[in-house]
């Protein structure tokens, strides 16, 4: 198991510049905080310097050993001198007034890096009860959304044609939609369409659909309100693809090895291997409408969606070289489109971060 570390820290937050976007954006949430152009964020303002813009960021390597070992992270100093020079850790002292191995647990927890925490917390059977659908009136089976969750993103109603949200939701919503019965009977009858292409009709039609990765005025890239720090990643088709497979030694993950019955369960195999992803917390995954594919929802960035001066396609491109070096399988590239719309099915055996359902 992981331990809670700054180098662990480092390698799950892009070289520390995630922990200065996170600590700026507490000052300035309105602001895009920084933004990175190959090693250098530039100089952003310093909350610490009366909120002047004086506070240079840019990544480099400690050479320490003067090897190509040795790690690159964040660094800062202030044109004005008006705080010492240092690195993420020392900026971070200065925002949570703690060091040392308290600080540490602090940026673990307050930007969800999960650092320490056993895999199998992940597992169903540790979430209790699935949670009850919203309550629905006699004369609609359309769902009563409400709850309130960390990260929200735009909900609308079918057909795909409609770009104007009915909504704003959050996970716990979508997972209370898709594990109630109110796309049931449609997911029923599009998988037992035998054409293509009418399937494809019927639920451009007939789906509500979600766009996870932020809220919207209209569906459109250009239109986006705020990144829900989330990213879709899409699997298509996949009882017709070879998952690839690595036994981990002394490891709790699912271990799955070739087969003829991994073809012919890819889904479920693939749905196991990514509740225990090494490096990836699963926030939301459901079967597709179709039930031949997956809707992977993984969180990208701390919850006020501040990407840290990355892009949204940048993320995807690395999550999609990571999927495909891991899995040996590709991702619905459309993905990379902030405004990607998902289609909602019913999926009872959809899996939630625990941390979203109320007690």
């Amino acid at each position: 198991m992981e331990q809670v570390s700054k180098e662990t820290i480092l390698s799950k937050t892009h070289y520390g510049t995630n922990i200065y976007a996170h600590i700026l954006r507490s000052y300035y949430p309105d602001e895009v905080v920084m933004t990175i152009k190959g090693r250098d964020c530039g100089i952003v303002r310093n909350p610490f310097n009366a909120n002047k813009p004086t506070l240079h960021i840019w990544v480099e390597k400690d050479d320490v050993l003067h090897n190509a070992l040795d790690k690159e992270h964040a660094h800062h100093a202030d044109t004005e001198n008006a705080i010492p020079a240092g690195d993420a850790f020392n900026f971070a002292e200065l925002h949570y007034k703690q060091s040392g191995d308290e600080l540490l647990q602090t940026l673990n927890k307050e930007m969800f890096l999960h650092i320490g925490e056993k895999r199998d917390f992940y597992n169903r059977s540790h979430c209790g009860q699935a949670p009850q659908s919203p309550a629905k009136s006699p004369q609609s089976k359309s769902p009563s959304f409400g709850g309130v969750g960390e990260a929200l993103f735009s909900f609308f109603r079918a057909p795909i044609s409609n770009t104007k949200p009915h909504k704003a939701v959050s996970l716990a919503d979508a997972y209370n939609y898709i594990v109630g019965d109110y796309a049931k009977d449609r997911t029923e009858k599009l998988r037992a369409f035998g054409d293509a292409k009418q399937a494809r009709t019927f639920k451009a039609a007939n789906f509500d659909y979600c766009t996870f990765s932020g809220t919207f005025t209209t569906r459109n890239d250009k239109a986006l309100i705020r990144h829900s720090g989330l990213l879709c990643v899409d699997f298509d088709h996949l009882n017709n693809v070879q998952l690839s497979c690595k036994r981990e030694q002394n490891s709790n993950l699912f271990e799955v090895m070739p087969s003829a019955a991994d073809n012919l369960d890819n889904v479920e195999n693939l749905f196991k291997r990514l509740l225990n992803d090494e490096y990836f917390d699963t926030q939301l995954l459901f079967h597709s409408p179709s039930g031949d594919g997956l809707k992977w929802i993984i969180r990208i960035s701390p919850p006020l969606g501040d990407l840290g001066g990355f892009t949204h396609g940048n993320y995807f491109a690395a999550v999609s070289n990571y999927i495909q070096q891991t899995y040996g399988v590709s991702v619905d590239k459309s993905g990379r489109d902030i405004s990607r719309a998902c289609f909602l099915p019913h999926d009872p055996q959809a899996f939630i971060n625990p941390n979203y359902l109320k007690q």
